[in-house]
């Protein structure tokens, strides 16, 4: 029933780091509820979370378990910019979808601290700021006009010259754009911390345990699972991260491969103001620290072939991050304490497709992430819940599936 990929190699290095244990159980008999929940990595939690807020009840299961997918791989850089720049989103969808794109992406960060802050979930939540480095992609002069764009969509930002960029903040480019209002967190905190607030407004959780089929018709979705029992469900969310199920389509989606690296702790070694970092390069260089002074880096994404190939490449592209980030920054002790490697979706324009599947308005996908996974989680939250209310977001369009 699904594309089944090894989502990880190495030890990410939120490994080093305590997350509350999600109790779960073995399904062992048919059950019923309101919303059947397929997959429990930071999207499958978001949305437990926000639909037991809600008074929905819901069963959420996994074929591996809590946290156990791509969750762990991410670098956790909780940003409301979009792979995608708004000076070249515009030419794609037109001005008015891709200026609605940004406000909403940036608008779900600011969501998302306040449910954190709400909830009280521990995920080591810190503010941000971001600067967007000159690069291949985007020049000093074409960041400013990237600036231009987004002040124009009422997204403020400041763009820095090279000696701007090194007095502030020892960096030695030819420019940068500085955004506000992003966040750090440490992500299975956070997954583990939502699922465990649905859990208890009454929440199921079962694994490992995996969707084998499904039937539509009527008010309901049945699904059977491989171990034989059935559930019932109103509605089905499937939310598999970069496992795409077979109902759902795979046109317009791919899979991309990334490599990442965490230092030692250096707090004394940290750039001012710790601020997220990442070019406007292809590929891109991206990097953020942790709350006790690591730097946590990663790039060097490419097409994905196979598994075995990306973990061949492990040790060269751990070697080449850690090199441009010397390169960056020449005091930092950038030997690796911690390399991974993981997967992602991704699409062209870096928008995500949420939404009911084409012909099963009873089953909604949540798919595509690109680099922006947790606040595109955060959006998926939104989205499916008022669209099981009955209500229609104003922005579903900008993410609906193709038809």
């Amino acid at each position: 029933m699904s594309r089944k990929l090894d989502l990880r190699t190495g030890r990410p290095v939120w490994f080093a780091y305590r997350a509350p244990k999600v109790p779960t159980s073995q399904l062992r008999r048919d059950i019923k509820t309101d919303v059947l929940i397929v997959g429990m990595g930071i999207s499958g939690a978001m949305l437990a979370e926000a639909l037991t807020a809600r008074g929905h009840s819901v069963v959420a299961i996994d074929r591996r378990g809590p946290l156990k997918g791509s969750t762990p791989a991410t670098t956790a850089l909780v940003q409301f910019e979009i792979d995608q720049p708004l000076t070249k989103l515009i030419p794609m969808i037109g001005r008015q979808k891709a200026e609605r794109a940004w406000r909403r992406s940036r608008l779900a960060v600011a969501n998302l601290r306040d449910r954190i802050e709400e909830t009280g979930i521990d995920c080591r939540l810190a503010d941000r700021q971001s600067l967007y480095l000159a690069g291949d992609v985007l020049s000093p002069t074409a960041l400013r006009a990237e600036g231009k764009a987004r002040e124009a969509a009422g997204i403020a930002g400041t763009c820095l010259t090279k000696s701007q960029l090194r007095d502030r903040f020892r960096i030695d480019r030819d420019g940068a754009l500085l955004s506000y209002g992003n966040l750090a967190l440490d992500p299975r905190r956070l997954t583990a911390g939502l699922l465990l607030e649905a859990a208890e407004r009454g929440a199921r959780f079962y694994a490992p345990s995996e969707a084998a089929g499904f039937e539509t018709g009527g008010k309901a979705v049945v699904v059977a699972t491989k171990d034989g029992p059935v559930i019932e469900a109103g509605h089905v969310v499937l939310a598999t991260g970069y496992e795409l199920l077979d109902i759902v389509p795979s046109r317009n989606h791919r899979i991309i491969s990334t490599w990442a690296i965490a230092t030692r702790r250096q707090p004394r070694n940290i750039w001012p103001h710790a601020a997220f970092l990442w070019e406007a390069s292809d590929p891109y260089l991206y990097m953020r620290t942790t709350t006790d002074g690591r730097v946590i880096c990663g790039g060097e994404d490419e097409d994905f072939s196979d598994e075995e190939r990306r973990d061949e490449l492990i040790a060269r592209k751990s070697a080449r991050i850690s090199a441009k980030l010397g390169r960056l920054f020449p005091g930092l002790d950038t030997e690796p304490e911690y390399v991974w490697a993981g997967a992602f979706g991704t699409t062209s324009t870096g928008l995500p497709y949420i939404g009911a599947l084409p012909g099963h308005p009873r089953i909604h996908a949540v798919m595509g992430y690109g680099g922006n996974g947790i606040t595109y989680a955060q959006i998926a939250s939104e989205l499916v819940a008022t669209a099981l209310d009955g209500g229609e977001d104003a922005d579903a369009d900008l993410y609906a599936l193709p038809g």
